[in-house]
Order: structure tokens, then sequence, then C-alpha cells
């Protein structure tokens, strides 16, 4: 079932997302804790997220560390990444490899899609 343009997603799908955006942040991370070492706030984020995905806090917790609990914020932060990255192609790349094939087409949308 589709809603607006968006595909409902199952709570496996969720996670699944949460889960990669996380991985596509940390892969870069160092990048950001290199020029901001003492902004611990995209850690706690990454923290927040993998602990909702194993039931260990609420979705309200998560959403107040600002983590990728929706596809929309998932896509977006898979896009911060590929913009801190020096080798964005080689990023999106990498991001899109870790992604199931079923999920690529929210988290990278065919162009003027969203």
């Amino acid at each position: 079932m589709k809603v607006g343009h968006a595909k409902r997603l199952d709570e496996q799908d969720h996670r699944s997302l949460v889960l990669w955006a996380a991985g596509c942040a940390e892969h870069v991370l160092p990048y950001f804790e290199e020029k901001y070492p003492k902004d611990d706030r995209p850690r706690k984020a990454l923290e927040a997220g993998r602990a909702w995905v194993r039931g260990g806090i609420a979705m309200n917790e998560a959403r107040a560390a600002a983590t990728a609990h929706v596809a929309g914020h998932a896509r977006h932060a898979a896009a911060y990444a590929v913009i801190a990255a020096t080798a964005a192609a080689t990023e999106r790349d990498w991001q899109c490899r870790r992604l199931p094939k079923h999920l690529r087409p929210i988290a990278f949308p065919a162009r003027g899609k969203g």
C-alpha cells in the first residue's frame, strides 16, 4: 500500500533502514569527529537508532536523538553522508550495496521524485 508517493513499510523494513542509515553515517563519522571532536551528537544519534532496532528504547526516544526512523529521514541521512565524503560517487555506491534491493527505490528514488 502506498501513502502519497512513499511505500508503506513494515517494522522490519523500518529497522533495516535505520541500520542502513546508521551504517552510512558511521562510515563518514570520522570526517565529522575530526573537525568537531567535542560534538558527540551524531554518535549519540547512531547509538539511539541502534538501541531502537534492538528494542532498547521507544520510538519517541529515538526521534529525540534525530535518528532516521522513517524512509525520508533515512534518505536524507544518507545524502548528508555523501556530502561529507570526499569521493561522493564511491560513497553512494557503498551505501547502495548495503541496502536490501527492495528498499533501494525508497532511499534512492528516481531523480525528480523526491
